[in-house]
């Protein structure tokens, strides 16, 4: 009997042996249909190649691939565990051409993949096609050898597939294998074909037209195949089951699940079983594809699988978490295949842990209030929906939850109770955050956001992805449509453009589409709504309109650099200042980053060179950067750093990044939990290098602490060596050296200096020792004399030399200083009662065109602007000592 696994290969086998590329899985999140929740089936990773709008190196492919329907229009959770063929995950099975091969090829390919590889019994096969694809019906018989009564016509869109209301579309053939008559039901088309007697196993599309909005259609130039095989279906019927959930893979699932709660997996608890088997599988692809339980878009959806199959274990008498132990079933059965399994295994058990936790903590309250509200109900009556949404606002009940227990009650829920509760609770929401103070143009994010909800941001997994566009606003006014040369914000239902928050800058990059180009500028966040900014360099955008959104990945990946260094600086900044070291803010741009903490005193060199050889000594053991989902209690109970002042809801995300032998966090080794909402590399090598600038002060008690990363930190690195050589190609060194030498000569210049300084004074002075001539002024000594080449802050001391040669007397000095006068006088101290110093620089003063002076009756000091008039100035002040 071959497994799942032996299925899936020999599909991808046989195709890659005709000439087809074998392409791996696509993400469970779409990159290229805004209009999905979740990729729900092959094609759609191709999608932009039917239509032409991308091209490959191949032109056939076949694939595996993984799909979740449990959301939007494919919603299947309420009926996954209760029938044979439902899934909330489930593998599609596919080849396509692209303009390469069509109905002549694939037919045949089918036809002998299933009879001859799968050895399926012909006669137990019949096919449908539409009813006026009269070409397949052709194929078909030529090639499968299959009479009329086996080849049903059906003329409803059934058989009929279209990508959207225009575009791509054409007939389908469906091929169908009969049970036979020992099981209820009718073929396909008949009154009773919802029986399980004609079972479905693939369905081949034949891109043949393409229809436009008036609903005329042609023929497509490149005519294309998009086929779809479950696996689980396939498997089923390749290993003589009826039910999927009876095919190896699920079915070690169920043990597994059994095993774990001591249950049989056959009794009375076997739909508990598969609902936990089915939504395991969910939930760990999902996870693995970087989807994060939340109350919010897909988050919410995961959250809502989760908790489904974790109240199921709860149903099976499970007292503790019982998910995150299933895992390595799982990734048993399907890492190979799927090796992004492998690689997240540890964040899948831990969120499943985390969130079954968690859940179990208000699961036993929430049924309790359930069970109690019941007794008041009288029977059959629903329960009403301000109960359940009593559940669901306190207790974290998702609606379809309180749908599913009451189910196997005989009851319903009153949604429009449920409905109404929501509104009121919005409103009053709306209410409080209005009055919150927020920008003035609050009101038009609110309304976009309450029409469309909050936006699903994309950008911790991708940097590109398709997205449609649910509101315009131009020069503070909702609008309908934009043109070329506006300025505009554009909100879209997903975007992979990163909001500033939590220090972090908002993204830049392109938004394109139908003629559309428009550079986003700038990227914000209000009432959960991410907000575009730009500027419309060419074409129209309009509501509704689909574009393609592409961040600027050079910028991003510089930005996330720089924060997830900021990580790292927090905590080192602890370890080498103190525990008390807790941000204060930081800015997280592509060109540099900034990190404030509390701390009282400058740092030193020292302290600035350990915290950054510790960053880097992170950087450089490249370990990965982990992200888990956690309510703020458990974040901090783990020691997790908090932004000071920040507003945390009740689930954050938990950054650890750093492996340490006494670190922190769940196994004691994670170097750095911080909670941050923010983007951050993979792991602590993708940083590159820190090189820390330095600290300044940023408010009282406050530090400032500035830092480079990767190329910038390089680029400054290799700007100080250039400087370090050309410096020391100046002084003849090398630049090891060149400190040593600047400070050698820097001593040698002072020296000389000070010799220079001494010369030139001595100069001034008349040199010799004699020295300037001394006059006699009725018996005292006084000595007046003009320099040049001297500066006025040297007058002091040569007055002082002077004073000291003359024993008594007066000394009076005038430099010419470009033109300008500095004045200096001195009196011995034994003259100062008959002689004032400051009297003698003021009549000098007066002379040379300046105003007063001052200083000691032993020294004083002005100027003057005209040094020209010296002699007049030496006269005046004769004549005052004279006169004294």
């Amino acid at each position: 009997m071959p497994s799942l696994n032996d299925i899936r290969s020999t599909f991808v086998d046989f195709f890659v042996r005709n000439g087809h590329a074998e392409v791996p899985s696509s993400s469970l999140v779409p990159r290229n249909d805004p209009t999905l929740m979740f990729t729900n089936s092959g094609m759609v990773q191709f999608k932009n190649l039917f239509t032409g709008h991308e091209t490959r190196d191949y032109v056939r492919a076949t694939t595996s691939q993984k799909c979740v329907r449990a959301g939007g229009k494919h919603n299947d959770l309420d009926n996954v565990g209760y029938t044979a063929r439902h899934h909330t995950f489930f593998e599609m099975l596919g080849n396509f051409s692209f303009g390469d091969y069509f109905k002549e090829a694939a037919i045949p390919f089918a036809w002998d993949l299933i009879t001859q590889e799968f050895g399926i019994d012909p006669s137990r096969l019949l096919v449908t096609v539409y009813h006026t694809d009269e070409e397949a019906v052709r194929i078909w018989k030529a090639h499968a050898g299959l009479p009329d009564e086996r080849i049903i016509r059906i003329a409803t869109n059934d058989n009929f597939w279209m990508m959207g209301e225009t575009g791509p579309c054409g007939p389908c053939s469906e091929i169908f294998y009969d049970h036979g008559d020992h099981i209820p039901g009718g073929p396909p088309g008949s009154p009773d074909e919802d029986g399980d007697r004609f079972i479905e196993i693939w369905n081949l599309v034949f891109m043949q037209y393409e229809r436009f909005a008036d609903g005329t259609q042609r023929d497509l130039p490149n005519q294309s195949i998009d086929t779809g095989m479950g696996l689980e279906r396939i498997g089923a019927l390749l290993q003589g089951k009826h039910d999927n959930y009876d095919t190896d893979l699920l079915r070690s699932l169920i043990e597994a699940s059994a095993l774990a709660t001591r249950t049989e997996p056959d009794g009375p608890g076997n739909v508990h079983h598969r609902v936990i088997a089915d939504h395991l599988r969910s939930t760990a692809f999902l996870i693995a594809d970087g989807v994060m339980p939340s109350s919010e878009g897909r988050g919410y959806v995961l959250r809502r699988i989760m908790r489904r199959a974790m109240r199921h274990a709860h149903l099976l008498g499970a007292a503790d978490p019982v998910m995150y132990r299933l895992v390595p079933a799982l990734v048993n059965q399907m890492g190979q295949a799927f090796p992004e399994l492998v690689r997240s295994q540890s964040v899948i058990e831990s969120t499943l842990l985390g969130e079954e936790t968690r859940f179990r903590q208000t699961l036993e309250r929430g049924l309790r209030l359930l069970d109690d509200e019941l007794a008041q109900l009288p029977e059959a009556v629903d329960l009403p929906g301000e109960t359940a949404f009593k559940l669901y606002d306190t207790f974290g009940f998702p609606l379809d939850l309180t749908q599913d227990a009451l189910r196997e009650k005989g009851r319903g829920v009153n949604t429009e109770g449920f409905d109404s509760a929501m509104a009121k609770q919005k409103a009053q929401a709306r209410a409080a955050w209005s009055g919150s103070g927020e920008t003035a143009d609050a009101e038009i994010w609110l309304d976009i956001s309450e029409q469309h909800g909050i936006t699903e941001f994309l950008g911790y997994d991708m940097l590109e992805a398709e997205a449609g566009i649910l509101a315009l606003v131009r020069d503070g006014v909702r609008v309908g449509s934009v043109q070329a040369g506006d300025e505009v914000q554009i909100v879209t239902n997903q975007t992979p453009f990163y909001a500033e928050a939590g220090g972090q800058v908002g993204d830049t990059g392109r938004m394109t589409g139908d003629g559309l180009q428009v550079e986003i500028t700038d990227t914000r966040k209000i009432a959960g709504v991410f907000i575009h900014f730009g500027k419309i360099a060419s074409g129209g955008a309009r509501e509704g309109m689909s574009v393609e959104l592409a961040v600027d990945a050079d910028r991003r990946a510089r930005i996330r650099a720089n924060h997830s260094a900021t990580h790292l600086i927090h905590e080192a900044l602890r370890g080498v200042l103190g525990t008390h070291v807790a941000q204060r803010g930081s800015l997280n741009a592509p060109d540099r980053l900034r990190f404030d903490f509390s701390h009282p005193e400058a740092m030193s060199a020292e302290e600035i060179a350990r915290v950054q050889a510790d960053v880097n000594a992170f950087i450089r053991q490249n370990s990965a950067v982990e992200t888990r989902i956690m309510t703020p209690d458990e974040a901090r109970a783990l020691g997790a750093q908090a932004l000071f002042g920040e507003k945390y809801g009740e689930e954050v995300r938990v950054i650890s990044m750093g492996r340490a032998a006494t670190g922190k966090g769940a196994d004691g080794q994670a170097w750095s939990i911080e909670l941050c909402g923010g983007t951050h590399v993979a792991r602590t090598g993708d940083i590159g290098l820190c090189v820390i600038l330095g600290d300044s002060a940023s408010s009282s008690g406050v530090r400032r602490l500035e830092a480079l990363t990767g190329e910038a930190a390089l680029g400054y690195l290799t700007t100080l060596r250039e400087i370090a050589q050309g410096a020391a190609d100046e002084l003849k060194t090398v630049p090891d050296r060149v400190v040593e030498r600047i400070k050698s000569d820097a001593a040698k210049a002072k020296q000389s200096v000070s010799e220079a300084a001494e010369l030139r004074r001595r100069l001034a002075m008349g040199g010799g020792e004699g020295g300037p001539e001394i006059m006699d002024l009725g018996g005292t000594k006084f000595l007046a004399k003009t320099l040049d080449g001297v500066g006025g802050r040297d007058l002091p001391a040569l007055i002082d030399e002077q004073k000291a040669r003359l024993g008594s007397g007066i000394v009076l000095l005038i430099a010419d200083t470009d033109g300008k006068a500095a004045v200096a006088a001195g009196v011995t101290d034994d003259l100062t009662a008959r002689y004032s110093a400051v009297d003698i620089v003021r009549a000098a003063v007066a002379e040379l065109g300046g105003k007063g002076g001052g200083g000691r009756p032993d020294m004083a000091q002005g100027g003057g602007k005209d040094a020209s008039r010296a002699e007049e100035a030496i006269s005046a002040a004769t004549r005052l000592v004279e006169s004294a």
